[in-house]
């Protein structure tokens, strides 16, 4: 990646990485590349806002996004983290209706962007891709389903195992191994399981104890995975 930014090329394998554009025919992803933009935000710089209008989808190229919504009692409940090669924004892209969340860069981000007006006549083109994205909405409304059935039914161990289980995976990268360790603050955990830092604080201290995790100079780290598969409830 140049300072000028990313080439056609770059914009092809990035977009590639996602499973929307996996199946398509490489001319049709050379087309998409050479529609898609580039856009550049600083850690802590929104993205876009909940009800703000919805023309564009967006490609993480460097970074990570945070997609978040705000409850009515003020507490952020945290969506997602999305890293490199993972899309963002698909809604609004086909309908062309409002933002349903906020989303803001968690670090220095580059993003790859494709507009509405651009992308559309090449979704009536080709059905493989209108197939594509609508496993990709599926897949969302399936996690947002886990989401709301965690928050409904499961305690808070068990939902703040699975939350440092998922963003092990997020942080990962495409392809590879979860990491063994995070640098999520105790407040960005609580409110992805829309708990109190003080509560999640006294279920990682335990964890500790127990040899699970360890908490060391800012760091969250996995020491005993089974253990936490467990606590989670993804034990076979």
């Amino acid at each position: 990646m140049t300072k000028q930014g990313i080439d056609q090329a770059e914009k092809e394998t990035i977009l590639s990485r996602s499973f929307i554009f996996e199946a398509l025919d490489p001319p049709i992803r050379r087309e998409l590349a050479g529609l898609a933009q580039t856009r550049r935000f600083k850690a802590g710089e929104p993205i876009f806002d909940t009800g703000g209008p919805g023309h564009n989808m967006m490609a993480v190229a460097e970074g990570t996004v945070r997609i978040s919504l705000i409850t009515p009692t003020a507490r952020e409940v945290v969506l997602a983290e999305l890293n490199k090669g993972e899309v963002f924004g698909e809604i609004a892209l086909l309908d062309g209706g409002e933002r349903s969340a906020d989303a803001w860069a968690l670090t220095n981000c580059v993003l790859i962007t494709l507009e509405r007006r651009s992308f559309l006549p090449v979704l009536m083109r080709d059905p493989t891709l209108a197939v594509r994205l609508i496993e990709l909405l599926c897949t969302r409304i399936r996690r947002s389903d886990e989401r709301m059935i965690e928050f409904s039914f499961l305690d808070l161990p068990s939902r703040l195992a699975k939350a440092v289980l998922r963003a092990c995976e997020n942080e990962s990268g495409l392809g590879m191994a979860p990491k063994a360790k995070l640098t999520l603050s105790q407040t960005e955990l609580a409110n992805m399981i829309g708990s109190s830092r003080e509560n999640v604080n006294r279920c990682l201290r335990k964890w500790q104890a127990s040899k699970v995790v360890d908490l060391k100079e800012g760091w969250l780290i996995i020491l005993d995975r089974d253990g936490l598969e467990a606590l989670a409830g993804n034990a076979r």
